[in-house]
């Protein structure tokens, strides 16, 4: 590399943890990397590598117990060794020279105080602002990254505003006083494709007009491609790989860096089975299997047939007054047997509440779901009771969607025992280790609790616990789009796996549209509740017919080649 100014530069960085069994866990096994100024640097990795301890110890927020920093190791920012730098310069440079952006912005604003106080708050803090000074640069802050009628944003509570303004208002706050390093912490893992293109056009914007430096901190290298400069790649708290974009993307020289990229589905191919992790790192070269095709047969025999769904909530306006907002307007679809529908849109689409309705965990206004010719919308709970069980969903969030209480084994035989399912606690358990063992769990885990697994393993517990009743239909809400992308394709290649055994029938929700291409035979686009289009899965890919899906599909990540 030719000469160029280092901003930081970390040496021999090891940080370990105590465990709660007296043994030791080292996180970081001894890193060495550099920020240029001026550039924006790309740390990439799964879960457990050390990207975001890497950016904690930078920051100087690990905690101060059960943690350990090696004397050895350094962390030089403008040549100032941050691990030795007294709290009170720590607090100094936090805000004004360096400043991080969190994957959850809902965490990390203050819901009480409006965001234009807090953007304020820091102005004042660090730049000595008046109040007023403070407010009206709060007000052009808002208006640079790019948030509407930023004079009545500005007074609004968090909870008030979206996700992606959330994470606009943070990135506010960040650039507040002009910093020299930008730390971004999974900033858009949790965002629609179309909000996550916004705010990453948005970082490399700001990142040019302010002359910072950026460190982008993701598990997805598919994100990264299109803006950063330099990537690093990392497992197991240490470095696989680093270099330019260009060159970790075109000509990876790590097996785990191949397989990073491979892991992840393309809008290009649909293998009949995703790469995992575990293919790159055996002595064989990995083979591409062939492709899957997908699509319906006009003599598929239909699951489920939705007509005329109509969803209503009340929104709150003031103390006494509501108003009625469509959630769900007129939505018409057939599901076949043994086929996958995909359902694609932003938030605030509808897309989650007709999950919801079919489960009839949301009150429906209008409109039929015809199960082998029953409608279970009309029916009252103890006749939709034989029906529940049928049909299952997969939350998001498998942190918040398993009893933390309950063991595994509880968790898988309760549903069982409710609907009737095996003869005695015996015949459960037995089904319930098999259950285990079908999605890739060892039967040990029958003993332990929610808590103790990572969050790919508990959704496979999730997905187990929906097949204990044996369903027909699995409605997987958003289920893989917090995961790892190795882990999500793992994931992905269960339920095929599933759906090739038994023949279950899929409602596949989910924002991202590369997931979506993979695993369906159909796609349904869906914006302000309504149905945009309705096709099989590669037309709808190949020529979408609406601009909003064609948006849509440009919002979705490309890697290197995109910028190339």
């Amino acid at each position: 590399m030719s000469e160029r100014e280092i901003l930081l530069s970390i040496r021999q960085l090891r940080v370990a943890f105590r465990q709660e069994d007296g043994g030791r866990f080292e996180a970081l096994k001894g890193i060495d990397l550099d920020i240029p100024a001026h550039r924006t640097v790309a740390l990439v990795g799964e879960s457990g590598s050390g990207k975001s301890v890497t950016s904690m110890a930078i920051m100087r927020l690990l905690p101060q117990y059960g943690c350990e920093i090696d004397p050895a190791s350094q962390v030089l920012f403008a040549g100032r060794d941050l691990l030795k730098a007294t709290p009170a310069e720590m607090r100094a440079l936090r805000g004004r020279d360096i400043t991080m952006i969190f994957q959850e912005p809902m965490s990390s604003l203050n819901p009480v105080y409006t965001v234009g106080d807090q953007i304020a708050e820091t102005l004042m803090l660090h730049e000595a602002l008046s109040r007023s000074a403070a407010w009206q640069r709060a007000i052009e802050l808002l208006q640079e990254v790019g948030l509407p009628d930023p004079e009545k944003r500005a007074r609004a509570y968090p909870h008030q505003l979206s996700g992606g303004q959330q994470q606009r208002v943070m990135i506010a706050i960040a650039i507040a006083c002009k910093p020299k390093l930008l730390i971004a912490d999974e900033p858009t893992t949790a965002l629609d494709v179309t909000i996550q293109k916004q705010i990453l056009e948005l970082l490399a914007g700001l990142q040019k007009k302010h002359g910072m430096s950026v460190l982008f901190i993701t598990h997805d290298l598919g994100v990264v491609g299109e803006f950063a400069d330099e990537v690093i790649v990392m497992r197991h708290g240490e470095i696989r790989e680093q270099g330019s974009a260009q060159q970790v993307f075109e000509a990876p020289q790590d097996a785990y860096t191949r397989a990073l990229i491979a892991c992840r589905p393309s809008v290009a191919h649909r293998p009949e089975r995703l790469a995992v992790i575990e293919d790159f790192l055996r002595p064989e070269p990995y083979v591409q299997p062939p492709e899957r095709a997908r699509g319906y047969a006009q003599d598929d025999a239909v699951a489920l047939e939705v007509q005329g769904l109509c969803v209503n909530f009340d929104i709150r306006e003031g103390l006494f007054r509501k108003r009625k907002f469509e959630a769900v307007k007129n939505v018409s679809f057939k599901l076949a047997k043994g086929r996958t529908l995909g359902i694609v849109g932003e938030s605030g689409s509808g897309k989650t509440t007709v999950g919801l309705a079919l489960m009839r965990l949301r009150e429906v206004a209008a409109g039929k779901a015809l199960f082998h010719g029953q409608d279970i919308l009309a029916m009252n709970e103890r006749e939709f009771m034989d029906y529940k069980r049928r049909i299952q969903i997969v939350f998001q969030n498998p942190y918040a969607s398993l009893n933390p209480r309950f063991t595994v084994g509880s968790i898988l035989t309760e549903p069982m025992q409710l609907h009737g399912i095996g003869a005695n606690r015996a015949e459960r358990e037995q089904l319930a280790r098999e259950l285990l063992d079908r999605v890739g769990l060892p039967a040990r885990s029958m003993e332990k609790y929610a808590h103790e697994f990572s969050g790919g393993q508990r959704q496979r517990i999730a997905i187990a616990r929906c097949l204990s009743l044996k369903p027909e239909i699995l409605i997987c809400d958003e289920s893989v789009s917090a995961l790892d992308v190795s882990v999500q394709a793992q994931v992905l290649n269960l339920l095929q796996d599933l759906q090739d055994e038994f023949g279950l029938s899929y409602l596949f929700i989910s924002h991202d549209l590369a997931v979506v291409r993979h695993i369906s035979d159909q796609v349904m686009v869906m914006n302000k509740g309504e149905v945009v289009e309705q096709a099989d899965a590669d037309s709808i890919y190949r020529a979408p017919a609406s601009d909003y899906t064609r948006r849509l599909l440009a919002s979705i990540p490309q890697g290197w080649s995109a910028a190339a």
